[in-house]
């Protein structure tokens, strides 16, 4: 009994047949074949992979840009396309060629003393309503910002300040500017939007004028590094002199 009890005490890992396959001393070696389809594997998985990055990165501003046009055009072809519809004529892109030629007539018409005329008792109405206003108010002030009539312009000039903290800077726009009283004398304020959202919602700073960075960018080439998430801001930004306003002093130094 005692010879029994002592052969079923061996362990199994001793027993014939039995290996670990985990222990790497007798484990088979990889073959150098193994070893070559590997490292082709993964460079093939590499070169995939960059070539597919590639053609994303190539195929998507065109996708984008083709989808807004096709939008765009649908949505403008909206507002003709019905009254063609019902006359029995079914051209796609007549109602989009209507819908520009009505916007050049109602520029031409707008630009005349009549056309003012109507276009500033429609513009008063609309003023006289509660909700509509509002947004009447921005909108116009954001096409008056990209007019062609640079007289009108909401956005003055392209600022830079200093923002949020030292060391970091927002860009924005001078809208306006302000004289703020005090006892130990005026200071001129000038008015920055600064857009956190597109162009469409920003915060408003009252920032000293000599503390304001004015580039040498245009207001559009300002909206345009706005809206494309600063994809288009220039490599090199210098500031520009300021043009002395009236009652401002200009040094002696300048003058000589």
């Amino acid at each position: 009994m005692a010879e029994e009890k002592e052969s079923t005490s061996i362990p199994l890992s001793q027993g014939d047949g039995c290996e670990d396959p985990e222990d790497p001393a007798k484990s088979p070696p990889n073959s150098p074949n193994s070893s070559t389809r590997k490292a082709c594997y993964a460079v093939l998985q590499s070169w995939v992979s960059k070539k597919f990055m590639t053609g994303c990165v190539v195929l998507f501003p065109v996708a984008v840009t083709f989808f807004v046009t096709w939008w765009f055009i649908q949505f403008v072809d909206s507002f003709f396309s019905p009254i063609y519809a019902r006359l029995g004529i079914d051209i796609f892109g007549l109602g989009f060629v209507t819908s520009l030629v009505f916007v050049f007539f109602v520029g031409i018409f707008v630009s005349s003393w009549m056309g003012a005329t109507v276009f500033w008792l429609g513009e008063w109405f609309i003023k006289r309503m509660p909700f509509v206003r509002h947004i009447y108010s921005a909108s116009k002030q954001i096409s008056a910002a990209i007019s062609p009539d640079q007289n009108t312009t909401a956005f003055k000039e392209v600022a830079i300040i200093r923002h949020p903290r030292v060391g970091e800077y927002a860009f924005g726009f001078i809208t306006s500017s302000v004289v703020l009283q005090r006892d130990n004398g005026d200071e001129e304020l000038c008015s920055v939007y600064v857009p956190t959202n597109h162009l469409y919602i920003g915060d408003i700073f009252l920032v000293n004028s000599k503390e304001i960075i004015r580039p040498n960018l245009s207001v559009r080439e300002g909206i345009e590094i706005i809206v494309s998430g600063g994809m288009t801001m220039p490599q090199l930004i210098s500031p520009h002199e300021r043009i002395p306003r009236q009652g401002d002093r200009i040094p002696l130094n300048r003058i000589i």
